[in-house]
């Protein structure tokens, strides 16, 4: 019997699935197995510079090789254009995003810019445009739309921002130090925060699982539920997987890839094994410098 449990694991074709990808994977579909629910596989391929169609297949075959079952179809954010722009839609209605024609040269380089938790923020330079200036420069400039946080927050009351994280406990959301994010970008329609936000709602997920750096980016997900009307899952933000030196295993950090271990031998279930007690499996030339 199949309970009211949803997750799902969401990665991005960008690359190979690495063991960090294999931690986060196996943590949400033992979540669902262990309560009779359901674990769902995206794929979010909506970075058209770096996504890549072997990688696609490639994630399909890592997990799969890692012994994990998932409920098909599988989405592909690339299909769900048109739901994203209705989703934008309404916050254009609601004068709540706005058009924005920096670079990021050009911000990093703002004196004004005010710092978050992952460096300079937006200061803000196109937010105060006129409607006539903007109509101007969005005829013949690349844009951006950016989400006006504080006008958001004044929308929702602050106490319904809160979420629950299972080993923080009750968050009070702080969207605002994440700035003004960008919710379509100029080479993309959509971004990260809203095609996440949209889709884990329309696919019914009731628990995401995934790494704590993106448990600061979960206020901003939740302040766009209450703009949108739309459900707050349960929250599961794990440690991420390090190596014995402390090194996070992550793309950017060269971490061994799940198709470099199998082609070297590695044995998918006592990998997995290692990975659900939270180790970092040795004897398969892990070991790094």
């Amino acid at each position: 019997m199949v309970s009211g449990v949803t997750s799902r694991f969401a990665p991005s074709p960008t690359g190979r699935l690495h063991l960090g990808h294999a931690f986060s994977a196996i943590r949400a579909c033992d979540l669902a197995g262990r309560r009779g629910g359901r674990f769902l596989l995206r794929i979010e391929d909506i970075d058209p510079g770096r996504v890549r169609e072997e990688h696609v297949t490639g994630i399909l075959e890592d997990l799969a090789w890692l012994g994990l079952h998932w409920e098909e179809p599988v989405w592909r954010q690339s299909m769900r254009y048109p739901v994203y722009a209705g989703a934008l839609q309404r916050l254009r209605e609601a004068g709540l995003v706005y058009p924005c024609f920096c670079t990021r040269a050009e911000i990093a380089a703002s004196a004004t810019a005010p710092h978050g938790p992952g460096g300079a923020l937006y200061p803000g330079t196109c937010r105060g445009l006129d409607a006539e200036k903007r109509a101007r420069r969005m005829a013949r400039e690349p844009h951006a739309w950016r989400l006006d946080v504080a006008s958001a927050r004044r929308r929702v009351d602050p106490a319904a921002l809160r979420w629950h994280d299972a080993t923080a406990g009750w968050v009070d959301a702080d969207p605002a130090v994440q700035g003004d994010v960008v919710l379509a970008r100029k080479d993309a329609p959509v971004s990260y925060h809203l095609a996440v936000t949209v889709d884990d709602a329309a696919q019914g997920v009731t628990d995401i699982v995934r790494g704590v750096d993106l448990f600061a980016a979960t206020d901003i997900h939740r302040l766009l539920q209450a703009l949108l009307g739309l459900p707050t899952p349960c929250y599961h933000h794990h440690p991420l997987l390090t190596d014995a030196a402390g090194r996070r295993l992550a793309k950017r950090d060269n971490a061994p890839t799940l198709a470099a271990l199998r082609e070297g031998g590695a044995d998918p279930q006592m990998l997995a094994a290692a990975l659900r007690a939270g180790e970092v499996p040795v004897g398969f030339g892990l070991e790094r410098p």
